[in-house]
């Protein structure tokens, strides 16, 4: 009967250390999508335009603000592992920038060991106004304003 019951305490104990080993394993997410360079392979600078690179290799992830911009297909790999902020351990971009006349000038690919960081998405509103305090820009408005700017209503 005792060893019955010491085989169940074994086995409770089994489990739940098996349990905890493989809540602090780590997770793996992947987002987005970039061609190959298999699929690359089928893509002409200079000949080829966005239509014919949206059949070959698909609509990107994001685009250029310009009507001529660059198109983007990225992909990223994160790792969560238990409280930790997820890290972001795999980073992939794809660039194909257009001419002029709409025809692919150039492929390019960077990623996070190539240490370039690009901004997809920014939501600061710039002010135009850099390196200057606020009494830099009051003492600099002095010789601006004549009398009669003052006297004139």
């Amino acid at each position: 009967m005792q060893f019955k019951h010491a085989r169940k305490i074994r086995n409770t104990l089994a489990i739940l250390g098996l349990s905890v080993t493989v809540a602090c394993a780590a997770t793996y997410t992947n987002h987005g999508y970039v061609p190959t360079d298999l699929e690359l392979e089928n893509i002409v600078v200079g000949t080829d335009t966005r239509t014919t690179v949206a059949e070959i290799i698909g609509q990107p992830s994001s685009t250029g603000v310009l009507s001529d911009g660059a198109w983007y297909y990225i992909s990223s790999r994160i790792k969560y592992y238990t409280y930790h902020r997820p890290e972001t351990i795999e980073r992939t971009v794809l660039a194909v920038s257009f001419d002029a006349n709409d025809k692919v000038s150039n492929i390019e690919r960077f990623g996070l060991e190539d240490g370039r960081v690009i901004t997809f998405t920014r939501r600061v509103t710039d002010s135009g106004v850099q390196g200057t305090g606020i009494f830099r820009q009051l003492i600099g408005n002095f010789g601006n304003i004549s009398a009669e700017q003052l006297l004139d209503e």
